[in-house]
């Protein structure tokens, strides 16, 4: 036998009575869970997310001429000069200067420059 749907919900007693058959009370749990999810996404994703980006925003504000720095391509430079959204930095023994967007700096590094020593492997 094939019931179509419109005989279904002529047939359920709260259908019949023009209530929906949910009342507040069934779907507080719900909302509960709901809630506390929304709270877990935001500690655990959206807060952490927030503080790192204000810490790196705050780096690049503080740069300055000298800064020993790394950028997202790996290459450690000291910089030279600061203009507007670029950054002259000064890179390898030679000092050649190279131009990059001040986005592009992943770091600013505390430890002294290393130079590569040029004794040949054995």
């Amino acid at each position: 036998m094939l019931y179509t749907i419109s005989m279904l919900l002529e047939s359920s007693p709260a259908v019949a009575d023009g209530t929906s058959g949910v009342s507040w009370l069934d779907m507080i749990p719900t909302l509960l869970m709901m809630v506390a999810m929304v709270g877990v996404f935001y500690f655990m994703l959206i807060r952490p997310q927030r503080k790192k980006d204000k810490a790196v925003k705050d780096m690049l504000a503080a740069l300055k001429p000298g800064d020993r720095i790394c950028t997202i391509g790996g290459i450690y430079g000291t910089i030279a000069s600061i203009k507007d959204e670029t950054i002259t930095l000064f890179v390898g023994a030679q000092k050649t200067q190279m131009v990059v967007a001040r986005w592009a700096i992943r770091s600013v590094e505390d430890a002294p420059l290393v130079e590569n020593e040029s004794e040949a492997l054995v």
